[in-house]
């Protein structure tokens, strides 16, 4: 069955927030009453100004309908905290994109498609590509998370977009969704006919929506008009529940997870549970769209320089396989000096995973500011022996600080460059294959293309990479050339030695109004210059939006084609500034003084005293 969600209440950019009748006042779409200071508190069983009755009647249902299809069995199925922050009430407003939450950008809507684990079905695949050329400019991006985002989405064609993506089963799951109430057998007709028609005109409460209408051609396939009940209203806060689940689907496993032949455990199911969890507990709603989890079984191909809200890294010891964990960074690797690298912690057996996710989620609401939105923000002001402490009335192990992991280090080290090419699997006679489109960009072509490919000669699904790369897995040994081929036919680039593979860049100035040069054309004039070895990110801003790790080289554009160079060199940050208002040529030239290995910064090249700090919004 068909889900219509009104994109309408979330197609506002930054700061997501519109002016609400005559008293001038700035709300959230879904009008939550306003926020307390940082450090106010109020008891949990205090009831919200502004929630009337009739608002608060489905998010019971809603939470009813969690607690039957998602059990949890762990201690408390509910804060027993006496005084509960301001955090874990509020739903907090974003202008992040999402599948239902579609943004103004400078090249038209943004449309982020978040994926279990990176993985998408070929068919999947194929209603994005169709999706992106029926709704929007045809161009579909690999993000650092392992998604895929639609750029372009044209006026009017948000409910068609979102419908079509729905359809494909690339929406959130789980009771929040489910127990959404204008999803009616009744608002669904089926009528034959060679187009579809996505009409939407409904009630919010205050005036009516303008309605969209939006004919795509589908060949012979029966058309579906969808028109919400002319009784029902929008209920904001299931709608807003439904977004919000589709935010927290946020954890990382590797790409190779399940195949990888160094892993100490198979990710995937953990991954599965974990953001079941995410998406039917209500609370959760309230947590960053940025917040996120790293799963780590211990496999060679995997970004472990990613940083993370929680991590948890398996690691051999004599009673098997245990999960150490930390909070806000990387999990250490021998011989890295890496700024973002967090100790661990402590460490809890594969089948308390969730459950310990579950506790350090509700940990992190009972006790964060209204303004702390990352886990880095509540380590600031509350110690770890302070969060184990909370988080243990959740669960029934022991939650005690293990000082004996204080050295403990990934022991298997992490390389990347397995996403490239093809690589034996941990089952007999199978290979995995990758390919890097050029700085993330695919298009509905290519995209088709590598559907094709999976389901010719893999398992019939496509992993998205951390490094905006693309993996198929299950090769036949046989199939392993024909892949590779296949692969350089559409465009990627399938060997570390091509320059493109150690090249990352923003969306830049066509698409982003922060950015102050159009780095996707400006990477692809250097690539045929940037030296050997050297990886290399170009931001338009400050936010660095396409590197939430540390890179080695950083050019960072002050000016349309100007950009100053930054050297990796151990703090947080780009690292020092070597060299400023460069233009490409001369950004090409100074790197390839600077690639020889060991040498030091040269001090005859501008610089700066001071290291550029990013603002790390962790994209």
């Amino acid at each position: 069955m068909s889900l219509w969600l009104p994109p309408q209440l979330y197609a506002a950019s930054p700061p997501a927030l519109r002016a609400t009748g005559s008293t001038g006042k700035a709300a959230t779409d879904f009008d939550l009453p306003a926020r307390r200071p940082a450090g106010e508190t109020v008891r949990a069983s205090q009831h919200r100004a502004g929630c009337t009755d009739a608002a608060a009647t489905p998010t019971s249902r809603l939470a009813r309908a969690t607690a039957r299809r998602y059990p949890v069995s762990v201690l408390k199925q509910a804060s027993s905290f006496p005084v509960v922050h301001r955090a874990a009430h509020a739903l907090r407003p974003s202008a992040c994109p999402g599948l239902l939450r579609i943004v103004a950008a400078r090249d038209g809507g943004l449309c982020r498609i978040k994926l279990p684990g990176g993985a998408l079905s070929a068919a999947q695949a194929r209603a994005i590509a169709d999706a992106s050329v029926q709704h929007a400019a045809g161009a579909i991006e690999v993000t650092n998370r392992a998604n895929l985002q639609v750029r372009g989405v044209r006026q009017g064609h948000d409910a068609a977009l979102i419908e079509a993506l729905i359809e494909a089963g690339l929406g959130p799951s789980g009771a929040l969704v489910e127990a959404a109430p204008w999803q009616t057998d009744a608002s669904i007709k089926a009528e034959p006919g060679p187009t579809r028609t996505v009409t939407a005109s409904v009630e919010t409460g205050t005036s009516p929506l303008p309605t969209v209408t939006a004919p795509v051609e589908t060949g012979p396939s029966p058309t579906r008009t969808m028109t919400a009940p002319e009784t029902a209203h929008v209920d904001r806060a299931a709608y807003a529940a439904a977004s919000l689940a589709d935010d927290v689907r946020n954890v990382m496993i590797s790409p190779a997870a399940g195949r990888d032949p160094f892993a100490l455990f198979d990710t995937a199911p953990l991954c599965a549970e974990s953001l079941a969890l995410l998406q039917s507990e209500p609370r959760f709603a309230a947590l960053s769209p940025k917040f996120a989890v790293l799963l780590d079984g211990g496999e060679k191909l995997a970004r472990v320089d990613h940083p993370h809200d929680v991590w948890l890294a398996a690691t051999q010891d004599a009673d098997g396989v245990r999960f150490v964990f930390g909070l806000a960074g990387c999990p250490p690797e021998a011989g890295s000096q890496h700024a973002d690298h967090s100790g661990a912690l402590a460490a809890v057996l594969p089948s308390q995973v969730c459950p310990l996710i579950r506790a350090l989620l509700h940990t992190f609401l009972d006790l964060a500011a209204a303004d702390a939105t990352r886990m880095r923000h509540l380590l600031a002001s509350h110690g770890t022996g302070t969060l184990l402490h909370h988080a243990q009335r959740y669960v029934d192990f022991p939650l005690l600080r293990d000082t004996s992991l204080a050295d403990w280090r990934r022991h298997t080290p992490a390389d990347a460059s397995l996403r490239l090419g093809a690589h034996a699997q941990s089952q007999p006679q199978t290979w995995h294959a990758g390919g890097q489109a050029p700085l993330g960009r695919l298009d509905a072509v290519t995209l088709h293309g590598l559907a094709t490919l999976a389901q010719r000669h893999g398992d019939g699904t496509l992993r998205m990479t951390p490094w905006q790369s693309v993996l198929l897995r299950d090769i036949a040994t046989h199939a392993v050339a024909d892949v590779l081929t296949g692969l350089a036919e559409l465009g990627l680039a399938t060997a570390p030695a091509q320059a493109i593979t150690r090249l990352i860049a923003c969306t830049g100035s066509t698409g982003c109004a922060r950015s102050l040069a159009d780095t996707k054309a400006d990477a692809l004039r250097l690539a045929p210059r940037l030296p050997a070895g050297v990886e290399l990110h170009l931001s338009g801003c400050p936010r660095s939006c396409a590197a939430a790790h540390c890179a080695p080289y950083t050019l960072l554009a002050v000016a349309p084609g100007a950009y100053d160079l930054y050297r990796r060199d151990g703090p947080p940050g780009f690292g020092a500034c070597v060299a400023q208002r460069l233009t490409i040529d001369e950004a090409a030239d100074t790197l390839a003084r600077l690639a020889d290995i060991g040498a030091p910064i040269d001090v005859a090249v501008k610089q700066t005293s001071q290291a550029k700090p990013m603002s790390h919004p962790d994209a």
